[in-house]
């Protein structure tokens, strides 16, 4: 390090602190699906089926089924995903 350097970084977002495990899942459940559907087919897609879906996901995972037998992808990268297009699709009606 320099000395006297300076980074004025104060007060803005700590993307550092995201788990990595975290955005790996994302990353794991978009490009399944993209290739299942299309890249960014999401987008179309009316929020509520994503909210139903975020639920199932979480609903099993809570009973014990920890991956999906479908896409073999734990549920909870699913509901992180379900999570984030929730957030996406909405962020205009807030």
């Amino acid at each position: 390090m320099t000395d006297g350097a300076k980074k004025f970084d104060s007060g803005k977002n700590r993307y550092d602190l995201i788990p990595v495990d975290a955005i790996e899942g994302i990353a794991e459940a978009l490009t399944m699906g993209a290739a299942k559907y299309g890249d960014n087919n999401w987008r179309g897609i009316d929020p509520e089926r994503y909210y139903a879906a975020l639920f199932r996901h979480l609903i099993a995972w809570r009973k014990g089924e920890i991956d999906d037998p479908e896409s073999g992808l734990n549920h909870l990268k699913h509901v992180l995903v379900n999570t984030v297009f929730l957030l996406e699709l909405t962020k205009n009606k807030e």
